[in-house]
This record gives structure tokens, sequence and C-alpha cells, in this order.
């Protein structure tokens, strides 16, 4: 079953989580993806504890925690310092989702610097050791599992279809040999593409998606244009400028619902939203919500079983 959610990525700065979950139990949108902010690491048990029974008192479920800044890059550096953080961080991001009893806890593996890809093979391998060992933290915190995102470029890891094979199937290897692991999923994301230095489309969006969905437990919605390069929602006229089509998602979904390795599926609406800090953008942010929100649910209803369960 696909159900439709939110991830919190645009209040940050500029609204509350309150502001934010009461415009979600209006719009009728149950689920809600945690998106990580720069105080998250540092912020004491008791702030999610509390995050969690804000939601709650408003019949919202917090399901999901995920990287927005690419933070967790550290594996990916070459650099003993930045791994160490990277680790200690992905621990404590982990810690926080057992905090608000989610079911996964994600992010995107991380990226090889442009100047030093030839460390790229040893980078992934840097990144699969770790994440091996943190899926027996998951497991102890009682997550249904970890996700990682499949990219958009060459040094973001996975970006090409044998990527994802290759790293889900050595974390899955893995798990198979040690039970007391959480499984890791993808979290896939309907606009992510790969366009070469070139520009040429090398594989699309609705490629990548495709082929990720037998490992894909949640994934983002969004639109993008025809070389994967801007973001945006789901408006009539960004609907005229982005290839994301939702009545062909639906297709895929609707064909291909037997491929998920889950039962429930969330899909987020994932957006940074308008310019932050000016006054006549962040007043805006509401609307352009709302719109993209109830597009994707015009559409999905019209086409495949979305449970809503209030």
């Amino acid at each position: 079953m696909i159900h439709i959610g939110l991830k919190t990525d645009p209040i940050n700065t500029r609204y509350s989580f309150d502001w934010l979950f009461d415009l979600l139990q209006d719009e009728g949108v149950k689920y809600v993806q945690l998106g990580t902010f720069f105080e998250l690491y540092s912020l004491d048990d008791d702030y999610f504890i509390s995050l969690k029974q804000k939601a709650e008192a408003r019949n919202l479920k917090i399901k999901s925690v995920f990287t927005a800044h690419r933070e967790l890059g550290g594996f990916f550096y070459g650099d003993l310092h930045m791994e160490k953080v990277a680790r200690k961080n992905y621990e404590r991001l982990i810690h926080v989702a057992s905090l608000l009893e989610v079911d996964y806890c994600g992010s995107n593996p991380g990226s090889v610097y442009r100047d030093k890809i030839q460390l790229k093979d040893q980078s992934i391998a840097c990144y699969l050791s770790h994440l091996k060992e943190l899926t027996h933290l998951a497991f102890e915190k009682k997550l249904k599992g970890l996700t990682i995102e499949p990219m958009s470029c060459a040094a973001e890891p996975p970006t090409f279809p044998e990527e994802i094979d290759r790293m889900i199937g050595s974390l899955s290897d893995y798990r198979k040999a040690n039970k007391d692991t959480a499984p890791v999923y993808l979290c896939g994301d309907i606009s992510h593409g790969y366009a070469d230095g070139d520009k040429n489309i090398i594989y699309s969006n609705k490629l990548l998606f495709e082929h990720g969905m037998k490992y894909m437990a949640e994934f983002h919605f969004k639109n993008t244009d025809s070389i994967y390069h801007k973001t945006f929602g789901f408006s009539a006229a960004e609907q005229k400028n982005g290839i994301v089509d939702l009545k062909d998602l639906i297709g895929s979904i609707r064909t291909r619902k037997q491929d998920f390795p889950v039962k429930e599926v969330v899909g987020y609406l994932e957006l940074n939203g308008p310019k932050v800090g000016r006054d006549y953008s962040d007043a805006t942010l509401a609307k352009t919500l709302k719109t993209s929100l109830r597009m994707i649910k015009k559409t999905f209803t019209e086409g495949i079983p979305v449970v809503e369960d209030y």
C-alpha cells in the first residue's frame, strides 16, 4: 500500500513543527519524514520525545528520519577525522530515530571529492563497512531498517543500476550471515536520473526508480527538468516545465507493486520551498506545500488505493 507524506526540510529556520503539523492535519496527510537540521545531533533526548507527542496529538506519524544536508558523507573523503565524525553522527541519528519510534532512518551515502575521484571504490568500501556495523545498532534500537538514497552523479554512489545492485547486495549478504542486524533498503527519488558531463541522459529517472523498486521501502516525490538540474513541485505551472508525470508514476507502481520488499511504502514530498529569509517568499510556503500535496493526493487517489487512517 502506498501512503503519502511530507519531508520536513522546508520549514527549517522559518516555521515551527507546530505550524507544519497543523498544516498536515488540515490537509489529511498523516506521515512525516523528519529531515535533519544542524541542531539535531546535539539536542537532548527530551526534545524528540516532545516532538513525537506533538505529532501524535494531531494524529500524525513520524515514520522516518532522513538527512537533509549530505552531512554524513565523511566516509567518502579519505580523511579519518571526517570518517570519525560521520560515524558518531550516524549513531546519534539512529538513536534519535529510536526515540521517535520511526520505522526507518537513512541518508544518501556520500560524495567522493571530484579531485580525488580515484578514491571512489575505496570510499564505497569504507562506507559499506561502517553501515554493516551500524545495522547491528539499528537492530538493537528496534528500527525496521536503514535506508540509502541513490543519487544523480558519478561522484555520489549509488547512481548506476550496477552500483545499486552491488551495494545493496553486499549489505544483504552481510545480513544473511548476521541475524542481529536490521535490513537496508532504498529511499528512492522519482526525480533522480543520471546525465553525464555533456548532459547526455545515460539513465532516466524513471529507469532508475523502477530498477530500485525491488529494494525500496520509501521514496521522495519531487519534480525536475530534462537534465535533473533543478527540482520543484507539482503546481500546474511546474508540471508544464517538469518531466515527472504523476500518472505515469502510478502506472509504474501499479504494474510493479509486487516488487516492493515491504508491505507499506511512503512517498514523501521533498521540497526546499521558496527562498529562505525573505518576507515575500517565506509567507508563500504554506501555499507551495498545499498545492503539491493536493495534486499528489488527487492523482494517487484517482489511480491506486491510498490508506487514510484518520
